[in-house]
């Protein structure tokens, strides 16, 4: 359970980031063109109809094209359109190697795709360019790939809300488990506050995080390390629970990343996961990769197996990627 929270964690601010919305046509709720018939989203998140775009070149390109370079096919057109489309929301790639919380829209009421798969084999060594930075590659397929829609939701109304003010969304934490994660967004930082089952009862689930995980904090450049050690109380299944846990997080290489849903230049985080029973004696330990970019935040996660030694090369507990 406490693996799942990281993972969790990292993969749900990928959705959040990366333009999640409901889909629709004109009037509705967008945060990309995808989302919409037309193509476009509109700066105030509905979707242009179809047949009000005028001003829009039907290739996709707009002056704003000026904003997000091509640069020997880093992005590829899908995602250039996209990255255009999220920056209708306040937001336009700059590649400057630095991501700040401005270039990451977060808030509940969004929703993505990502392609799933488990105990896949992953090589993340990746090229390594002349540059120094690496390019990776995850579009897969991998054995078992399923399609997962990610949705974010308000709070309010949960059995456990009033024991996380301030929280910003709940999510399910994993695409096999109705688990909630509670996360709030602050102007540096997505934190994981705790986890809360759907509904209270005999089996409830109700975990608190003292302090919160702090899963990303702004702005992420290469080289950036934290770490946050966690205390966790509350009922697991109806039993009173009580451990600890170490994050240690690394950014520790950049890059470019191909995922089903394009190609991104990203800043690989690094986090290793330690949980002891309180009395400091590990029970687990996993090692996670994010790669974030900007405007679309995690556009994938790999999870490492418990007390996997491999750092590059291994049988992946969990891969998930951006989708169309």
């Amino acid at each position: 359970m406490s693996g799942s929270k990281l993972i969790a964690a990292l993969w749900f601010f990928g959705c959040v980031a990366s333009g999640c919305a409901a889909s629709g046509n004109g009037g509705a709720r967008c945060v990309v063109g995808a989302d919409c018939a037309s193509g476009v989203c509109r700066a105030d998140g509905t979707c242009l109809p179809v047949s009000d775009d005028a001003g829009v070149d039907r290739d996709g390109a707009t002056e704003r094209d000026a904003d997000v370079e091509r640069d020997g096919g880093v992005m590829d057109d899908a995602t250039v359109d996209a990255a255009f489309d999220a920056g209708s929301i306040g937001c336009a790639p700059n590649r400057d190697g630095t991501i700040t919380r401005a270039e990451v829209p977060i808030r509940a009421g969004l929703r993505a795709t990502f392609r799933t798969a488990t105990d896949a084999m992953v090589d993340l060594t990746g090229e390594v360019l002349g540059d120094g930075s690496r390019r990776w590659s995850l579009v897969g397929p991998f054995a078992g790939d399923r399609d997962v829609l990610v949705e974010l939701r308000e709070p309010d109304g949960l059995w456990f809300a009033d024991d996380f003010p301030g929280a910003t969304y709940v999510t399910e934490l994993t695409s096999d488990s109705d688990l909630l994660g509670v996360f709030e967004v602050t102007g540096d930082a997505l934190l994981l506050r705790g986890v809360g089952s759907p509904e209270s009862g005999f089996t409830e689930t109700r975990l608190i995080n003292d302090p919160a995980i702090g899963t990303l904090r702004f702005p992420i450049e290469e080289g950036d390390r934290w770490t946050e050690e966690v205390d966790v109380t509350g009922r697991a299944l109806g039993v009173i629970t009580t451990y600890d846990e170490t994050y240690e997080s690394v950014v520790d290489a950049a890059g470019e990343l191909e995922t089903p849903f394009g190609t991104f230049e990203v800043l690989r985080v690094r986090t290793e996961l330690v949980r002891d029973n309180g009395f400091g004696v590990v029970l687990s330990r996993v090692r996670t990769y994010a790669f974030v970019s900007e405007c679309f935040g995690t556009v994938a996660v790999v999870r490492s197996g418990e007390s996997e030694s491999a750092t590059e090369r291994f049988v992946a507990a969990e891969v998930r990627r951006l989708a169309p």
